[in-house]
């Protein structure tokens, strides 16, 4: 049973991939819409931590900010199904610019491996996806809440030259393995760490626990840092793909991590999921 529903729901989903971009991202936008409707709790601690973060002091900003918060969550989730999906040429035909490609090829030069880090901003989906068509990457994944979708995203995810490894001692291994091979790996930097696994540090100006995996990865095997996003262009028109640099020591605490992941975010505010609730003690 569980067979011929996963099938079907693949089959669904693969129907709604063939949809166009623009259409998706209205529906998603509506979808975000009807969610903060129906969890008021979760539109509450979107709109709180968008609000502590202090980008937006005047409180019209703040509103507008806050409206298209909404609707760019919504996004998010739909287009990460559709992109899944697509082709490989179909995925690729996404991606308008690319801001940075340089410095990924000077990283992978130097034989000691990459690290991507990608926040929770845009499409954090369409940056592996379009790197692995070019070189072997490994990711760095936490199962989902809901046990169903696992498989979907698995098989979305596990395209071209990519690599999954759980957020556990094993996958940190292969992370290592794969930086001592001089190739590259990816991580979303602001998702909180297990008990034990992170730190506490400054966020927009509250304590967040963060992790510290990717400071220890970097000064063991010495890979370039890159911090890495998809900026979901309007109207559906696509997605730019923003890689910077970060220096030696750049991220070698949690508060200079942070510091870097804020300033990714304010290169676009609103497409950050700010319904993650990184401030709340975890375990």
């Amino acid at each position: 049973m569980r067979f011929i529903s996963f099938n079907f729901l693949r089959l669904l989903l693969t129907a709604f991939a063939l949809l166009p971009l623009p259409v998706v991202h209205g529906l998603g936008k509506l979808l975000g819409w009807v969610g903060s409707a129906l969890s008021l709790q979760h539109a509450r601690i979107s709109a709180d931590n968008l609000h502590s973060s202090g980008i937006y002091p005047n409180p019209a900003e703040f509103k507008q900010a806050a409206r298209l918060s909404i609707g760019e969550s919504g996004k998010a989730l739909l287009e990460s199904l559709a992109i899944w999906l697509r082709s490989d040429q179909r995925q690729a035909a996404l991606v308008k610019n690319f801001d940075g490609w340089e410095h990924i090829e000077q990283g992978l030069a130097s034989g000691k491996g990459l690290i991507f880090l990608s926040p929770h901003i845009g499409c954090f989906e369409i940056t592996s996806l379009y790197v692995a068509n070019r070189f072997p990457i490994t990711v760095l994944y936490r199962s989902p809440r809901h046990a169903w979708m696992l498989p979907i995203m698995n098989w979305g995810r596990q395209r071209g030259q990519i690599s999954l490894v759980q957020a556990n001692a094993q996958g940190v291994k292969h992370l290592l393995k794969a930086l001592q091979r001089g190739e590259a790996i990816g991580i979303l930097p602001d998702q909180a760490p297990q008990e034990g696994e992170g730190e506490w540090a400054p966020f927009f100006g509250r304590p967040a626990y963060t992790m510290t995996l990717a400071s220890k990865l970097a000064k063991t095997t010495g890979a370039q840092v890159l911090m890495v996003f998809g900026e979901r262009l309007a109207y559906g028109r696509g997605y730019t793909i923003h890689v910077r640099p970060i220096a030696d020591g750049g991220i070698d605490t949690p508060s200079l991590l942070n510091s870097e992941i804020e300033r990714t975010i304010l290169q676009c505010p609103s497409q950050y999921l700010w319904g993650y609730d990184r401030y709340k003690a975890r375990d």
